[in-house]
């Protein structure tokens, strides 16, 4: 008994083991763990996307949250220098961290198409692994990210990866039963071991000689590295699937981690479990590691907690309960070597029980039963024991003590009754005194149970032991005298101690009568042990061994327990009461379901116990029964309100369900179902509820709100209307005026009915006049679209959801507006016999015969049907041509109709299926007039070839988002990339856009023009039959109007009958615009200095004063008002050797300039200062107020901030309001501003030639290239004093 002793010596080695520290810091569950190899510091991974570092010792966070995975991050690995950290997450990513920055060391690793659920270093660090759900193992260059190998063969998702010690290979193990070694240099299968089930976790022995793997099956194998055979039997105990493994370095043990909500430890040798299961409540454990030096655990769990366990502790507690089995074992063996083990017959009589006080009851009579001197207490004293009335019995036994003080049975007696009553001293020190008189056995069972009471345990165990000798070898006394001393064990809270006990008790005598150990069992594994966790507040453990233990009772508890003689000695010693036991349990499980929020089951439980027990049962429990209802109907309607809260509507359904199933008179119960139901699309049911809710109140208004709501979702409108105007006269007739306030709470169908309608105007606004429905095939006009969607269910769930707020949400109707009116608009090429507006109007579209234009017009509307639009716009039939007042909108609106599209196709007829890049280029398409702004103004474009598929295969949503085909569009149309992909209309860089154009045709030669408007920005008429002279004219003088920009002056070749100024064709724009540039700032620090003189001063101060006045460029009625500086030429001659019919060149000189050559198809008069000419002639400069160096206001805000300080004096007076610099320092600043303007001025520009009419007006000379003058001297300002506006014609 002394190592017995000794191992029983402290709580630490019987009690449940406990974790060293319980640290909470993430917000989800504990996915991952792994130790640095310093011991000091563990990484963990959560389901909340983030990582973190604790502090072992100190069991704090010292690093994190790591912030990067945007899903939960499943796997971690550690670098072998303890520098970096890989994680592996349901994003398919994979991040590698740098430990000391707690940074990204690159972008995320993509390859994966599934979860990462499992990443490794290799040994050198210089590898990377990761198994997927995608069944893919991928071999990464730790230093660079790069893919190095990606391993296939797998046929279900992969769990776990892993390097051989050496790193040569490469173990993966999958829920498709398999284990596979790959070689590392190669990526070639080298082995694979077929497993009885999924595989969780792989890791490989220290030596690498065996591989070490978990399964679904809950067990642990081992396997021979290199064949693949299985060593040995596993390790079996836990009872679900294990999730994470873990070697030690020394590889004399494993750790592993299950769903049975616990962590083990196992020696690989003898595969036998170390020490106790180490238990985490109620949840799941999803990963362990162990510390390298082998002293630590770090298990994760559902909960979000991680906890850190003693391996030191969890041997010592091993070691100790080794030794305390051997010695019981021992005794055991010697009790069966002696004693025949016999079993009790219900039949058996009991033995007679003395109803006398004083009557001695001798135990030395030969024939008596040995276990009869424990039942040996008076009739009082049993049914005091039975009832519980331990006031009369001690009172009894106490009288008779004081009758008879030297009867040992009467001190054993009342020893039993304080016992009971857990007065401890008192009960033994009666029973010491018994023992002295005569040592009877129950005597030392009540010393053995006080001195338990008072925690003396290794004294007690030797009282127990004392009892033996009394037994006389007999097996049923032996039984009963083991089975007391295990109750006395758990009494005293030694529960695990008393549990093993009575496990190896039943194991010892599993050939015979179990009967009375499965009871003891059942009584204190399953309700005693529920029983401390109820009162403990444990209420889910303590549902879970009641719920265990009822289908149990009936069968160990089918006799009646009290009578039976064995278990009868339990109810005098410990007071069980065995009789009601079943109906207890049924009582408490049900408590212990609803404390735990298990409601569901609480209700199955009360079900179940009521449908059981007969009416005098019912009777008795009947007022516990009603109030365990009620409190169950209130916990469904709270429980089921936070499952409707989090969309749980299932469980929402079902605890609702269970709540009427109990009280069905509760019409919230039937009303809160029926809103489950609702979001569950079970409009029926939920009509019924409604139904339900009205019976049980009549006067609820909630009944109609559910039917109309019912009614609504199962599309009934019309039904749903009628309840909802019902539900609202019974809110405003409510005698209840909180109930009335609800009526604040819903806007009137009428007047979200007309906001609605005023939404859709303004949308329409801006779209075409005519559309094609591309759901029926129809073309509608303005009215039918409108009429179409008032009949759509869209229109119709707008308005019902919209009723709902106490204040009209427009934001909603706006965004439903706006999604079913979208349309998708067709750039094409036109065809040969394109269907027209009168071969469509009344007709469906896509019944018209299939047959050559038409198939493209169905083709069309089919993919915008697919596109998820309602409407559609084709050229060809949505513009009635023969209107022009139609056609004059659409021509101005087309523009814009583009641009709020939600998808321009683009189809491209001449490009055959399956192009290559370039074919884009070569399509008639991109010659076109039209398409400039067709490309240009919509948002999202879709290009399709011939067959309807798209171009190059781009699956994109947007086109405008491939670079490669912008790329390419770029390249053919000479629009830069930015312009493509964002233009913005408006007339500036108007020079550009005229450009764009000019090497476009178009069928009329007006529309070249008319497909600029939108471009532009401008409206003007429409005026087919027009000259195309005529028509560029408007738009340029347009522009020139209202923006001011001459830029459109920029042209060679025929000057237009509209105005000289302009080109009498868009094609005078092709080359690229004459931009000479402006000096830098280094250049003007050289040309500045030198005009500093005092009459260069005065000049330029004049001459800037004039600019300044100027008046912006005027253009109407065909005359261009041109402020300008002239240039008045001096000598005009002809060359010699010159074809005068094609064209004339000139050698002309001009005050101030450089001689210059202009060639021209017009014929000039030539002139010289010796042959002078009436006609005056001038060479000018276009006024640009940009030369003024102020900066540029425009509309465009990026225009002010693109204005360059290097063009400009880092000082202007506006930047002085409160006048604090000196007015010399002003005046200086001036005249720096004045002389850069001289300098601007001085510099080559492009000159207009034009000559003076009869009425004064003037004429451009049209030139063939551009002509660029040069100031002759940059000081000779007085050269560029003639500053005028010239009118030309």
């Amino acid at each position: 008994m002394d190592a017995s002793r000794n191992a029983l010596s402290g709580q630490t080695v019987l009690g449940q083991p406990t974790p060293t520290y319980i640290m909470r810091g993430h917000t989800g569950a504990v996915w991952a763990s792994a130790f640095f190899k310093d011991g000091r510091r563990v990484v963990t991974g959560s389901r909340d996307h983030t990582l973190r570092i604790w502090d072992v010792d100190k069991g704090t966070l010292i690093g994190g949250p790591f912030e990067g995975h945007g899903n939960c991050v499943r796997s971690i690995a550690i670098s072998p220098d303890d520098k970096r950290i890989a994680s592996g997450g349901d994003d398919q990513t994979i991040i590698i961290w740098d430990v000391k920055t707690k940074q990204k060391v690159f972008s995320p690793l993509v390859k994966h198409t599934g979860r990462v659920r499992s990443v490794c270093f290799s040994p050198n660090g210089k590898r990377l692994a990761s198994g997927s759900n995608d069944f893919t193992v991928v071999i990464w260059d730790a230093e660079t990210g790069a893919i190095l190998s990606t391993l296939s063969g797998h046929s279900y998702d992969v769990y776990s990866v892993t390097f051989s010690p050496d790193g040569s290979k490469l173990a993966s193990g999958s829920l498709d039963r398999t284990i596979k070694v790959w070689s590392t240099d190669n990526a070639q299968l080298l082995l694979q071991i077929a497993h009885q089930d999924g595989v969780r976790s792989v890791v490989w022995s220290p030596d690498g000689q065996q591989l070490v793997s978990a399964s679904n099956d809950a067990t642990v194998n081992f396997w021979n590295s290199s064949d693949g055979s299985r060593i040995d039997q596993p390790c079996i105990g836990h009872t679900d699937t294990i999730y994470s493994l873990a070697i030690s370095t020394d590889g004399t043990f494993i750790a592993t981690a299950s769903a049975d909500n616990t962590v083990r430890l196992w020696n690989t040798k003898s595969r036998r479990q170390l020490g106790q299961a180490l238990k985490h409540t109620t949840v799941r454990v999803y990963c362990v590691a162990i510390s390298h030096n082998g002293a630590l655990l770090v298990s994760g769990d559902y909960s979000a907690k991680v906890r850190f366990w003693s391996v030191k502790t969890i041997l010592e507690q091993h070691k100790a309960q080794e030794r305390i089995r051997a010695v019981e074992e021992a005794h055991r063996l010697l009790s069966r070597s002696n004693t025949q083990l016999c079993s009790h017959d219900d039949n058996e009589p009991i033995g007679k029980i003395d109803s006398t006080l004083t009557s001695d009851q001798s135990s030395d009579s030969d024939d008596q039963h040995p276990f009869s001197d424990i039942l040996a207490t008076n009739t009082t004293v049993l049914n005091a024991s039975i009832a519980w009335d331990p006031h009369t019995a001690e009172e009894v036994l106490t009288q008779a003590i004081n009758t008879d003080g030297n009867n040992y049975d009467l001190y054993a007696n009342r020893s039993v009754v304080r016992v009971r009553n857990s007065e401890w001293d008192k009960a033994l020190e009666d029973a010491v005194k018994s023992i002295t008189i005569r040592p009877p056995l129950l005597g030392y069972i009540t010393k053995g149970i006080a001195l338990c009471g008072n925690d003396r345990l290794w004294d007690a165990m030797e009282v127990f032991d004392m009892a033996f000798p009394f037994s006389d070898r007999d097996q049923i006394t032996i039984d009963l005298l083991l089975l007391i001393k295990a109750v006395a064990l758990f009494n005293a809270s030694r529960h695990d101690e008393a549990m093993r006990r009575i496990r190896d008790l039943t194991i010892a005598y599993r050939h015979s009568d179990t009967y009375l150990c499965s009871v003891v069992n059942m009584y204190l594994l399953h309700v005693q042990l529920a029983m401390v966790a109820f009162e403990d507040g444990r209420y889910n453990e303590a549902a879970d061994r009641l719920d265990d233990s009822v289908s149990s009772i009936p069968d160990l508890f089918s006799r009646k327990a009290l009578f039976e003689p064995r278990l009868m000695i339990f109810t005098i010693l410990f007071g069980w009461d065995l009789d009601s036991l079943w109906q207890t349990t049924h009582q408490r499980r049900c408590d212990a379901f609803l404390r735990a929020g298990r409601v569901i089951e609480a209700v199955e439980s009360i079900q179940h116990m009521m449908g059981v027990i007969d009416d005098t049962a019912k009777e008795s429990c009947l007022e516990w029964s009603n109030a365990f209802k009620k409190d169950c109907a209130v916990c469904c309607v709270s429980k089921g309100g936070e499952a409707a809260a989090a969309g749980d509507h299932d469980l929402a359904i079902e605890l609702y369900s269970a709540g009427i199933k109990l009280d069905t008179s509760c019409a919230t119960l039937y009303a809160q179902r029926s809103r489950a139901k609702l979001r569950k699309n079970l409009f029926t049911e939920a009509i019924q509820g409604a139904e339900m809710v009205i019976k049980l109140d009549p006067s609820s208004h909630v009944r109609y709100e559910l039917n109309y709501a019912a009614l609504h979702g199962a599309q009934r409108y019309d039904d749903a209307i009628n309840a909802f105007k019902i539900m609202l006269s019974m809110l405003e007739a409510a005698p209840d005026a909180q109930i009335r306030k609800l009526r604040q709470q819903y806007v009137t169908l009428f007047e979200v009915d007309d906001n609605i309608q005023k939404t859709v105007y303004a949308h329409l606004e801006n779209a075409p006049l005519r559309l094609l429905n591309t759901f029926t095939g129809c073309l509608c006009d303005r009215q039918a679209q409108i009429n179409t969607f008032k009949e759509s269910t869209e229109y119709k769930e707008l308005l019902f959801s919209s009723v709902k707020h106490p204040h009209l949400q427009m934001a909603p109707i706006e965004e439903a507006v706006i999604k079913y009116f979208r349309w998708v608009m067709l750039s094409h090429r036109w065809e040969h016999k394109e269907p027209l507006l009168n071969d469509i109007q009344d007709k469906i579209v896509y019944d018209l015969g299939p047959v050559g234009t038409v198939v493209k017009l169905q083709t069309f509307c089919k993919v915008a049907r697919d596109a998820g639009c309602h409407w559609a716009w084709s050229d060809t039939c949505c513009i009635d041509q023969s209107n022009n007042v139609e056609l004059q909108r659409s021509v101005n609106s087309m523009f814009v109709w583009y641009r709020q599209s939600a998808l321009t196709i683009v189809y491209l007829s001449d490009v055959p299926p399956s192009a290559k890049s370039g074919a884009l280029a070569n399509s008639v398409w991109i010659t076109r007039g039209w398409t400039v702004q067709e490309f240009l103004a919509p948002t999202v474009v879709l290009f399709y070839q011939a067959d309807w598929t798209l171009y190059l295969n781009d699956r994109s949503p947007n086109h405008k988002e491939s670079g490669t085909i912008m790329q390419e569009l770029e390249y053919s149309t000479g629009i830069n990339a930015q312009a493509l992909v964002a233009f913005r209309p408006g007339m500036s860089g108007a020079r550009e856009k005229l450009q764009w154009a000019s090497t476009r045709a178009t069928t009329l030669q007006e529309d070249i023009t008319y497909s600029l408007f939108g471009i532009f920005g401008i409206h003007l008429p429409v005026i087919y039959g027009e000259s195309k002279q005529n028509a560029l004219g408007r738009l340029l003088q347009e522009i020139v109007a209202q923006s001011g920009d001459i830029s459109a002056l920029d042209w060679a070749g025929k000057s237009s009958e509209f105005n000289s100024c302009l080109p009498a064709d868009i094609t005078s724009y092709k080359p690229p615009p004459c931009t000479l540039p402006y000096p830098s700032e280094d250049q003007m620090q050289m040309l500045v200095p030198p005009l500093r003189d005092s009459n260069v001063l005065g000049l330029a101060s004049a001459l800037y004063t004039l600019l300044d006045n100027l008046t912006a460029p005027r253009f109407a009625n065909r005359r261009l008002h041109l402020p300008c500086i002239a240039f008045p030429v001096t000598e005009l001659r002809r060359r010699r050797g010159q074809d005068p019919e094609n064209c004339f060149t000139y050698d002309v000189k001009a005050n101030g300039l450089d001689d210059l050559l202009v060639t021209t198809e017009d014929k000039l008069i030539q002139f010289s200062p010796a042959r002078p000419t009436q006609q005056t002639f001038l060479l000018v400069r276009p006024w640009n107020r940009h030369d003024l160096g102020l900066p540029d206001f425009e509309d465009d805000a990026r225009s002010a901030g693109d204005w360059s300080g290097s063009e400009s004096l880092s000082y202007h007076p506006s930047d002085d309001p409160d006048g604090d610099l000196s007015d010399d320092m002003e005046f200086g600043f001036l005249r720096e501003l004045e002389l850069r303007l001289v300098a601007r001025l001085g510099q080559p520009f492009g000159a207009l030639l034009v000559v003076q009419q009869r009425g004064g007006e003037y004429k451009r000379i049209a030139p063939n290239r551009n002509i660029i003058a040069h100031v002759r001297d940059l000081a000779a300002v007085h050269d560029m004093m003639d500053v005028r506006t010239l009118e030309i014609l």
